[in-house]
C-alpha cells in the first residue's frame, strides 16, 4: 500500500510517499521558504538521490503542484502516475472539539475544517489547499485528516481552561487546544525507547522548535500542558507569530493606529514574532547570519526565543513535579546545535547538563547529555509523516 503524506506548515511543506506497513519511504521532500522565495528538496532514499530546485512558491498551491510534478517526473520520479497512490494522509492543524482522532475526509469534514480557519489562520488554509489540490489530481482516492489537536485532548481542565466567564467555554468552546500533537506524541514515544523505560513512568518536556514552535509537558505518555492555546498564536515568539502578550496591547494599538481587529490579527500572525523584532526575516538561519554581521535586532529576536523556551522548560518541570528528559525536535531543535546549547545553559540547577561535543549533530537521533546528568537531553528528529501514514492506512483498510 502506498500512502502520500502531506504535512503543510505555515512556511513549509513536507511530503513522503511510503508504505505504512513496512515504513519504507519511496520518496520524500521538503518545500521551504514558502511566501519568501521557494525551494524544493526532493529525495529518493533507495537511490541515495537528492536534488534541490529553486521554484517560486508564493503560496502553498505552487508548493503542492511542485511536489506532484516531482513524484511523477520521468527524470526523478518514483511513480508513473498518481494512480499508484492508494490513499493520502493530510496533517490538519485545528479540528476544534469536533475531532479527537483522525477521520476520513468527507464534504462534512471539510466544512468543519473550514469553520476552524479562524482558529488557525496560517495553517488550516494551507491544509485545505493541500487537500483540494490532491482531490483534483486524484479523484476517488481516499483521504484522511490527522489533527494536531488530538494528542492534547488529555490535558486536565486546570490546564486547558482560560480565566474567562465559564460560558465562553461551555457554549463557545473557548479553551486551550494545543498543536503539533502528532510530533509531540511521536518524539515522546521515541524518547521512551531511547531511555529504555516505559513511557508511563516518564516525565518529558518536548520542544518542537521551527517556524512554528510549541513546548509540551508529557506525563506518563499523555499531554498535560502545552504552550500553544486556543489558536497557534499563543506561547513562544515564532517566525511571524507574536506568541503570548498582554491582551490590552491590542486595544491600545487598534485605537492609536485605527486598526480593525482583522488588521490587528494579521499583524500578530504574519508580521510579528522574530520577523517583527528583527525586521530581517522569519527564518532563523537568516537571523543567525544577520546577527553574525552585527545586527542587534536579529540577535535580540534570537535571545527572546531562547528565553521563552527556557521559561517553559522550568514551568513544565514544576507543573509535573520533575522531569526525566528534555527533547529537542523540528527544524531548529534538530539542526541548531548552538541554539540547543544556549537553551540548556543555565538550567544546570535542574539537572540538565549538555555535552557540547555530543551536541554537534544535525538531524540525528541522539542523547546529547553530559555524563552523569540527572535529566537527559535528547535530540529526536520528528516523524509526523509516519504516524499520519499509519493512521491513514488503518482508516482506509
Amino acid at each position: 500500500m502506498n500512502v502520500l503524506v502531506i504535512n503543510a506548515g505555515s512556511s513549509s511543506l513536507k511530503y513522503q510517499l511510503m508504505d505504512p506497513d513496512t515504513g519504507v519511504v519511496l520518496a520524500k521532500g521538503l518545500c521551504e521558504r514558502i511566501g519568501i522565495d521557494g525551494r524544493l528538496t526532493h529525495r529518493i532514499p533507495s537511490k541515495d538521490y537528492k536534488e534541490t530546485f529553486e521554484i517560486a512558491m508564493p503560496t502553498h498551491a505552487e508548493a503542492i503542484a511542485s511536489v506532484l510534478d516531482a513524484l511523477t517526473s520521468q527524470e526523478h520520479g518514483v511513480i508513473s502516475s498518481m494512480k499508484e497512490i492508494d490513499a493520502v494522509g493530510h496533517r490538519v492543524v485545528h479540528g476544534g472539539e469536533a475531532f479527537s482522532k483522525s477521520v476520513l475526509i468527507t464534504d462534512e469534514v471539510m466544512k468543519t475544517v473550514e469553520d476552524c480557519i479562524p482558529l488557525a489562520p496560517l495553517h488550516n488554509p494551507a491544509n485545505i489547499t493541500g487537500i483540494r489540490a490532491c482531490e483534483k489530481v486524484m479523484p476517488g482516492v481516499p483521504m484522511v485528516a490527522v489533527f494536531d489537536t488530538a494528542f492534547h485532548q488529555t490535558m486536565p481542565a486546570k490546564a486547558f481552561t482560560y480565566a474567562l466567564p465559564y460560558e465562553y467555554y461551555s457554549e463557545d468552546k473557548v479553551r486551550r487546544y494545543g498543536f503539533h500533537g502528532t510530533s509531540h506524541k511521536y518524539v515522546a514515544g521515541r524518547a521512551a525507547a531511547l531511555l529504555g523505560r516505559p513511557i508511563e513512568e516518564l516525565k518529558l518536556i518536548s520542544c518542537h522548535m521551527g517556524n512554528g514552535s510549541s513546548i509540551t509537558a508529557v506525563d506518563g505518555g499523555k499531554s498535560v500542558d502545552t504552550s500553544m492555546g486556543f489558536t497557534p498564536l499563543a506561547g513562544l515568539p515564532m517566525g511571524t507569530r507574536s506568541g503570548d502578550l498582554d491582551a490590552g496591547i491590542l486595544q491600545y494599538l487598534m485605537n492609536k493606529h485605527h486598526l480593525s481587529i482583522d488588521a490587528m490579527l494579521d499583524i500578530l500572525n504574519k508580521k510579528s514574532g522574530v520577523q517583527g523584532i528583527s525586521g530581517v526575516s522569519s527564518d532563523f538561519r537568516d537571523l543567525e547570519e544577520a546577527s553574525s554581521q552585527g545586527n542587534l535586532q536579529a540577535q535580540l529576536a534570537i535571545d527572546c526565543f531562547i528565553y521563552g523556551v527556557k521559561k517553559y522548560i522550568g514551568a513544565y518541570a514544576a507543573a509535573m513535579g520533575g522531569v526525566d528528559a528534555v527533547i529537542f525536535t523540528a527544524g531548529i531543535g534538530e539542526n541548531s546545535a548552538d541554539m540547543r546549547l544556549e537553551i540548556a545553559s543555565g538550567l544546570e540547577f535542574m539537572g540538565i547538563r549538555m555535552d557540547a561535543e555530543k551536541n554537534k549533530i544535525r538531524g540525528k537521533e541522539a542523547d546529547v547529555s553530559a555524563d552523569g546528568a540527572k535529566v537527559r537531553t535528547l535530540v529526536i528528529p520528528t516523524d509526523e509523516e509516519l504516524m499520519i501514514a499509519r493512521d491513514t492506512a488503518a482508516l482506509v483498510k
